[in-house]
């Protein structure tokens, strides 16, 4: 029995040695390194956007109303289409202005014979009054006959002028290329002149986009923006991010409104696509004119703390290192560091998901997407911090 006891005494101080020894060994072997997405941070010109919303509004709003009264005889085009200018949209019934125009035709044609007339008259008034054979009170009253005469058939060819475009006015024409709306009046319904209005029609070949912008960001970030057409605007139409749609401002206001202290600007854009409407919501972007060398870095590599914000930097033995950062604008998936990193700093793209400080890691080299930045590697040396 006590054989038995002092075996089993001495298989436990062996099997304790041998655990001993191999938590030793584990503690002694390195921990195995991360592999983990490393890049460069970028390091370019950048400009921050600020937007503003707005509705969007035709150059050319119209009111369709016809120039005479009557009955609308027929509608000529399809409600909602597209028309070019001087196209015929409504026919109001011309008879009534056809007999005028046959009247006045009728009438010049009496009033130039009494003018011939009169001035057969007034010619032979002239000869006999040299012959002495009639009165001077006789030949002066023919003479101011013929030239009343005269005055008739002016008068009457003013009159059949008018009543001729009267008659033209029966065809109601598009006075601009544009979109239709709905036929407010169909055919039947009497009309007044000046007063009816038939239809809406709005010019969509260009589309203007009006917002204010306050005193102290414009004179901030567009100082130098002029209304020359080289100052590029984006638009988003709402519900519709994906795209985006790009004008320039055209217009800029001479003053800035004292009540609200906003400066009234106009983007323009080319209405390339259907989804421009006149009266759409719409958001503009615009870049601020002083576009300065910035680090940016994808906003999924900063990380939070109790404290402050941090990336990870991969430092030159591939151990990473906590970086205190100061945050800018976001630029799409990017984000501008105003301090904290250097051009030359590469740091750890997906961030504190799965490392932290300290540790060695084994990097896999990847490149930032650029979203259309300019980078200035060139300036590198010069700029040894952001």
């Amino acid at each position: 029995m006590q054989l038995r006891i002092l075996f089993f005494l001495l298989f436990s101080a062996v099997l304790a040695g041998c655990t001993a020894e191999a938590d030793s060994s584990a503690a002694a072997t390195p921990p195995s390194a991360q592999p983990i997405d490393v890049a460069q941070v970028l390091y370019a010109r950048y400009s921050p956007e600020y937007t503003f919303t707005t509705r969007l509004e035709s150059p050319q709003q119209i009111e369709l109303r016809p120039r005479v009264s009557g009955v609308i005889e027929s509608v000529e085009f399809t409600e909602g289409s597209v028309v070019k200018k001087g196209d015929l949209l409504f026919r109001i019934d011309p008879r009534p202005f056809a007999a005028e125009v046959r009247r006045l035709e009728a009438e010049l044609s009496r009033t130039k014979a009494a003018l011939q007339q009169a001035q057969s008259e007034a010619k032979r008034a002239r000869r006999l009054q040299g012959r002495d054979a009639m009165s001077e009170e006789q030949a002066e009253s023919r003479i101011f006959l013929a030239s009343q005469r005269r005055a008739e058939v002016a008068s009457v060819e003013a009159a059949l002028e008018a009543a001729r475009l009267n008659l033209e006015f029966t065809e109601v024409r598009a006075p601009i290329a544009g979109q239709t709306s709905n036929a407010f009046i169909t055919a039947g319904n009497n009309v007044q002149a000046g007063q009816s209005v038939l239809t809406s029609l709005v010019a969509t070949d260009r589309l203007y986009a009006y917002f204010d912008v306050d005193e102290r960001t414009w004179n901030e970030a567009f100082d130098a923006v002029d209304a020359s057409g080289r100052t590029q605007a984006r638009l988003q139409l709402a519900g519709n991010d994906a795209q985006s749609y790009q004008g320039e401002i055209d217009f800029i206001d001479n003053r800035i409104d004292p009540l609200t202290g906003t400066l009234r600007v106009r983007a323009a854009f080319t209405a390339d696509s259907r989804s421009l409407r006149p009266g759409a919501f719409a958001r503009i972007s615009l870049a601020a004119s002083d576009a300065r060398p910035r680090v940016l870095v994808p906003d999924r590599a900063v990380g939070t703390d109790l404290k402050s914000r941090f990336v990870l930097v991969v430092n030159a033995d591939n151990v990473l290192e906590y970086r205190r950062v100061e945050l800018g604008d976001r630029a799409g998936e990017l984000r501008v560091i105003e301090s904290g990193l250097t051009p030359q700093d590469r740091i750890a793209v997906n961030g504190p998901a799965r490392v932290g400080p300290g540790m060695p890691v084994t990097p896999r080299d990847v490149v930032i997407d650029q979203q259309g930045l300019t980078l200035l590697e060139q300036e590198l040396a010069a700029e040894p911090s952001a």
